[in-house]
This record gives C-alpha cells, structure tokens and sequence, in this order.
C-alpha cells in the first residue's frame, strides 16, 4: 500500500492520476480538482530537519499534504508516508516505519526505520533498519472509520539514512508528524 522503495514510475503514475482531470467531465467544463490532505480533520502535518545530501527544514501542514499509513506485520508496527501534493523541490517522500506500535496504544522510545525518496531522481536513503531512529512520545486518537487512528509522534535519528544506490547520507536530526493509520488484522 505504501511505497518503501518506490520507482520512479509508481510514483509518478501516482502523482499524474492524482492530477490528471476525469475523462467523464465535459469538453471545455471546468475541472475541480480536489486539494490534497493528509488528514480530514485538517490537524496532520510533518515538521523535519534534514542535513547531509538532501538539506531541507520541512514543515509540511495538512492541506497540500499527502500521507497515509497502515499496520504492518514484519516486523510488527506500522508504516507512515508523507509527501507534498505540489512536488515543488526538494520533491521528497518519506517512510517512516514505528516497530512495536499497537492499535489504539500511545507509546514511547519506538524503533523507528525511515527512508527518505528523492522522488523524479533515483536517490534513495534508508536508516536499514530501526536502531539509528527513534519515536520519544506517540500518542493515537481514534478516528471515525472502524480501526483507522490519528498518530502524533515527535522523534530524532542518532545517525543518517544511508544512500541505498551510490554515494551521500542524510541526517534527519528532528521530526514530528500526525497522520492516520488503518490497521488491519493486527494481533494485539
């Protein structure tokens, strides 16, 4: 559902459908285009600091936002993408993927992986597993569809994400963030 290690034509395949005007409208009617949002009730978002091969301070509110999030299995958690609806530079996409998270549960010190996509590049920096970041306080609200919750977390990475193809690190030092998460099937 959400792309780890997204190639260049998900992602842009993506981002055209999202855009790209209904081929039921009427010739010369005009297209309303609904604005992306990470959450309904208007309250998600991303704050992050980013240094190394991409520098970016990033504060991403909700309305232009795309995020969306779902438990995962292995290792057990969930997974959280996040990106601008706009692609305006630096056009990135991040992953951030919490171990241990259960539904309904607030948490602390969570595992965290992160992987940070250059997306229209194939640049691609990935933690490689859940030990250089990590979650300081998570907290969950449930939301109105059956098992889909509003996760806050606030975090830091200790060490950079590592260039997956070729040269480069990125340090995200600081990051916040609050979307939704679907869980499916999770065995609390």
């Amino acid at each position: 559902m959400i792309p780890i290690f997204a190639t260049q034509a998900l992602v842009i395949g993506g981002f055209l459908a999202a855009v790209t005007p209904s081929v039921a409208a009427a010739p010369g009617a005009p297209v309303k285009r609904t604005e992306a949002t990470c959450l309904a009730s208007g309250d998600g978002y991303l704050r992050a600091k980013l240094a190394g091969a991409v520098t970016a301070h990033i504060d991403w509110p909700n309305s232009g936002t795309r995020c969306e999030g779902e438990s995962r299995e292995k290792p057990p958690g969930v997974r959280l993408s996040f990106q601008r609806a706009s692609g305006a530079p630096p056009n990135l996409l991040l992953v951030f993927g919490l171990t241990g998270v259960k539904e309904g549960i607030s948490a602390q010190e969570v595992r965290t992986n992160l992987t940070v996509i250059v997306q229209g590049t194939s640049r691609i920096f990935g933690t490689l597993g859940d030990s250089r970041c990590t979650v300081d306080s998570l907290t969950q609200r449930p939301l109105a569809a059956e098992h889909t919750y509003r996760i806050e977390a606030r975090g830091f990475c200790t060490q950079p994400a590592h260039a997956v193809r070729g040269r480069g690190d990125v340090l995200v030092s600081t990051f916040e963030f609050a979307g939704p998460v679907i869980y499916e099937d999770q065995k609390n």
